[in-house]
């Protein structure tokens, strides 16, 4: 070696093995996305050459993170073999935790869903305090046995709940209506039962990741979601970023202080205090709002009320509107359910006026569970990251 020259290390960057890694990366993301493809069709979407494309399917199946899946017939000249990722290579668990109990799937690293399980659990009786760790355990091993799978399978595990991890402490704010999760040592404790690391995340937040990747704001950068369940919440995203907080409580709109709601001062059974935005908007709230007990469906059903409760809502939405000015407003939650395209259009209305940026309001369409279908995103991104790096 030449002197004053220095040792090239395996990890610095523009090396032979960190640009072998990033193609490997880029040609596993996109067996992700576009599910089977041949090796020229892989050449073409990266322009690596055949050689190279053929030395890299190689590697990646020799590490068992691609294989072979039939092959394409009806061209001329041999049939080209399809490759794909193995799904084989990881598994990961989502998990949604509400008052009633704690709902777990498990899927392979291509995001096929293999198992599924709930485990009934009132989040305030005495028994359960003590016991999350363990009604956790035992809701991802009902999953888990669906799919034929152990703990040592798992690369990753989301939980959403109510409220957020202050980052600070690693407690669980923002939920008394959750008090078993309030322990400092939870997500050590979770990690031990599962045998893999745990992220709690906030349930509002996951449905936003959902929303970006296959709902309403995939195409936004800067969007809020709105959240009008039991429970009433925003996530907010930012350049593409989920704004957090110094606590963790960013997006806590349910304790937002409004014209015609009381204060919220401390917690109340339903999560969002006394008062507060939570006080005009919670499913809670809106299914009375005709004056007797009755189903959402209904109270949407009756004009006034769906009018009333769109005029909430854009209140609410317009305190948010002004400080972020977003792109996008989503609402979700069983209450914009029941309203549909009805209270969108409400809160579009009521909203004119309210602040002076013009959102584009839309409600959730996703399938299934928002809450369950962001952990899983968020688990496979994690996992994805630890498998597909081949550096």
């Amino acid at each position: 070696m030449a002197a004053g020259s220095s040792p090239v290390t395996p990890g610095t960057p523009g090396t032979p093995r960190v640009l072998r890694a990033m193609n490997d990366r880029a040609v596993l993301d996109l067996l992700v996305a576009h599910g089977p493809l041949t090796r020229t069709r892989i050449g073409e979407l990266t322009g690596l050459s055949k050689p190279t494309t053929s030395q890299l399917l190689g590697r990646l199946e020799a590490a068992g993170l691609v294989h072979t899946t039939g092959s394409l017939s009806g061209r001329p000249g041999p049939n080209a073999l399809l490759y794909e990722v193995d799904p084989r290579a990881g598994h990961v668990a989502a998990l949604s935790a509400d008052p009633t109990g704690i709902t777990a799937l498990v899927a392979d690293i291509t995001g096929t869903v293999l198992g599924q399980a709930r485990v009934e659990a009132d989040a305030v009786a005495e028994d359960v305090r003590h016991r999350t760790a363990q009604l956790v355990a035992e809701a991802v091993d009902g999953a888990l046995g669906q799919a034929g799978l152990g703990h040592a399978d798992l690369r990753a595990a989301v939980i959403g709940t109510p409220g957020a991890i202050d980052p600070h402490t690693g407690q669980l704010r923002y939920a008394p209506h959750l008090p078993g999760w309030h322990s400092r040592t939870l997500r050590d404790d979770l990690a031990a039962v599962l045998g893999t690391p745990v992220d709690i995340e906030n349930d509002v937040n996951l449905a936003a990741v959902a929303e970006q990747y296959e709902g309403a704001a995939q195409d936004y950068d800067n969007y809020v979601l709105t959240w009008l369940d039991e429970g009433v919440g925003a996530a907010i995203v930012l350049s593409g970023t989920l704004l957090r907080g110094a606590t963790g409580g960013a997006g806590e709109i349910g304790y937002m202080p409004l014209p015609g709601a009381p204060l919220a001062r401390g917690g109340s059974e339903y999560g969002g205090g006394a008062g507060g935005f939570e006080s005009l908007v919670s499913a809670y709230v809106v299914r009375e709002l005709t004056g007797e007990k009755a189903t959402l469906a209904e109270v949407m059903a009756d004009d006034v009320a769906l009018r009333e409760v769109a005029r909430r809502i854009a209140t609410g939405i317009a305190a948010v509107v002004a400080v972020v000015d977003p792109e996008l407003v989503v609402l979700s939650g069983s209450v914009a359910q029941a309203g549909g395209d009805k209270l969108r259009l409400g809160v579009e209305e009521e909203l004119t006026g309210l602040a002076l940026p013009r959102p584009l309001i839309r409600v959730s369409e996703l399938d299934g569970d928002p809450i369950l279908t962001g952990a899983l995103r968020s688990a496979l991104t994690q996992a994805r990251d630890q498998v597909f790096d081949t550096a």
